[in-house]
């Protein structure tokens, strides 16, 4: 398969590129590197990447930012960071990515823990992420052409625990290869709608 990773350089994205690598192409699409680069909150700068990489098989999108303050001290403007770039940065992917894939091609997008199990100073970030839950499952039922789409939302991440710890007290931290496999399981699998949870 010809699979794009969208942050295919951060940290759950590099293991996600190595696994996929061994038996697909990989083309990785990041902020100031990769094969080709792309402004992830800008849909003109995805259509751009979209148009430059071409037809695929594969979507997998681990990008994505939120801004992340005691909900006393978030502005407006603060809510839309994550709104303009985690949710619907992924809701663009979608929209235009869809475009650019096979007929019974994938899209996988990420979320995280905070949508279900939120710690002190992410209103906005668990927000963003309860929104994406959300509307995967809802355009799982209007995706056409056998296209699906999936998310995977896990726990504290391994190679981000020393700095995330602090965050979330008591959580334990999910093994990198335990989250590789959320992602090959939406991609290689056959499900569709389903929020994949990864826990340790």
């Amino acid at each position: 398969m010809k699979v794009l990773v969208i942050g295919g350089n951060g940290t759950i994205g590099k293991k996600v590129t190595e696994r996929l690598s061994q038996k697909h192409q990989v083309i990785v699409a990041g902020r100031s590197s990769g094969d080709v680069t792309v402004d992830f909150s800008d849909s003109k700068s995805l259509k751009t990447m979209f148009d430059q990489v071409g037809i695929l098989d594969a979507i997998v999108s681990i990008a994505g930012d939120a801004k992340w303050d005691k909900f006393n001290n978030l502005s407006e403007d603060d809510f839309y960071i994550g709104i303009k770039s985690k949710l619907m940065g992924q809701v663009n992917v979608v929209r235009i990515g869809k475009d650019y894939l096979n007929h019974n091609g994938s899209i996988t997008l990420s979320t995280g823990i905070l949508a279900d199990d939120p710690v002190d100073m992410t209103t906005s970030a668990a927000m963003v992420n309860g929104g994406i839950h959300s509307f995967v499952k809802a355009v799982a039922l209007e995706l056409e052409h056998g296209i699906r789409i999936n998310t995977v939302s896990s726990d504290l991440v391994e190679d981000a625990y020393e700095k995330y710890k602090d965050y979330f007290p008591g959580n334990t931290p999910v093994p990198m290869h335990k989250i590789v496999d959320g992602y090959i399981k939406s991609i290689e699998g056959k499900i569709t709608g389903r929020i994949i949870r990864i826990m340790a």
